[in-house]
């Protein structure tokens, strides 16, 4: 089902692409609303607009993305130790540790806590470490670790750009599609 979901992501965003590219309406019904400050959002450099425009639609796909591996980790994880794994010895110390801290300092900062899950305070390369220390449980969904290992660099890499308000070049955005392709390829 979640592959599904990403693919038809995947599909959505060519099909924008196309639109954009030809001038063409497909009729879709498919346009995206940006509620703004009417006041402050103007006076913004409308090049910067443009190219905040341009990459939304990588951050909704590595958003997206990244909410799929982690509701992967979490439920393989769950099911074979229950809810209440992250208490055991599934998670590796160190990202224990620092999932924690990051959770402390948002109770601590007053902001609305982001989620009552520690594996939503992990970093996308502590999720790697978290599919490589469980491999007797991820074994049977990838094809191998190191493959893992690779595409999760990369996919990391890709993420700060976009995380970061920076664009992507070109080429980038290749290698985040086929990135992307290369994570569900894994689990053939």
């Amino acid at each position: 089902m979640k592959l599904f979901a990403i693919s038809n992501q995947l599909l959505e965003h060519d099909l924008d692409k196309v639109e954009e590219e030809f001038a063409l309406d497909l009729g879709r019904l498919h346009t995206a609303v940006l509620v703004t400050d009417d006041t402050y959002y103007p006076q913004i450099d409308r090049a910067i607009r443009q190219e905040a425009a341009a990459m939304s639609q990588h951050y909704e796909v590595f958003y997206s993305l990244e909410k799929t591996i982690r509701s992967l980790v979490n439920d393989t994880i769950v099911a074979t130790d229950g809810p209440n794994w992250w208490t055991g010895t599934r998670a590796p110390a160190r990202v224990k540790q620092e999932a924690d801290s990051r959770l402390q300092k948002e109770i601590d900062s007053g902001v609305t806590v982001r989620s009552s899950s520690p594996l939503d305070f992990t970093t996308f390369g502590e999720l790697g470490e978290v599919i490589k220390s469980n491999w007797d449980l991820f074994g049977s969904i990838f094809s191998s670790p190191k493959a893992v290992e690779r595409v999760m660099a990369n996919l990391n890499t890709l993420r700060g750009p976009i995380a970061h308000c920076s664009p992507l070049a070109e080429d980038e955005v290749v290698r985040l599609r086929l990135s992307v392709r290369d994570w569900f390829r894994l689990m053939e």
